[in-house]
């Protein structure tokens, strides 16, 4: 069988599939970013870094509109700024432990028998937030930024 594609139909081709393969990239990076900030907010109450209580719910809350985005509004502008704003708050939680007096330069999880799963965890969420940055950046940079309006001529 014969293909008749034109180079520039080829173009497209490989243009869409990009497209999907960097949709595909980044929800899978915005999902195990959720994952890794629920493993760190639980470590963090059981190294008592943050009271168990309902002061918990709103980092529930936000893990659920991360979720919204990621899964609801994925590929839409709305999606890609919710993966952005929950990544970079992903982004954070590496550096605050890392520089904090309680956390795991300083603090008392380096003597703990549990200290590689919660440092792994850090490291880990670090490492998605910043590609779910990339990636949600790059989806935003390609969008256009108005829609254009069809002006409709009375005859």
């Amino acid at each position: 069988m014969i293909s008749y594609r034109t180079p520039v139909r080829v173009y497209e081709a490989q243009k869409g599939e990009s497209h999907m393969k960097q949709s595909a990239m980044l929800t899978t990076a915005s999902l195990l970013t959720v994952l890794f900030m629920t493993l760190h907010l639980t470590g963090d109450i059981l190294f008592q870094m943050s009271p168990a209580g309902l002061g918990n719910l709103f980092a529930v809350f936000v893990l659920v509109v991360q979720l919204y985005g990621t899964l609801v509004l994925g590929g839409r502008r709305a999606g890609y700024i919710i993966i952005f704003l929950g990544s970079v708050l992903g982004f954070v939680v590496p550096v605050i432990h890392m520089k904090g007096t309680r956390g795991v330069i300083s603090g008392d999880i380096g003597n703990s028998s549990q200290a590689f799963l919660f440092v792994w965890t850090i490291l880990a969420l670090g490492i998605t937030s910043t590609f779910s940055i990339i990636l949600s950046a790059s989806a935003l940079l390609s969008l256009p930024w108005r829609r254009s309006r069809r002006t409709s001529t009375a005859a």
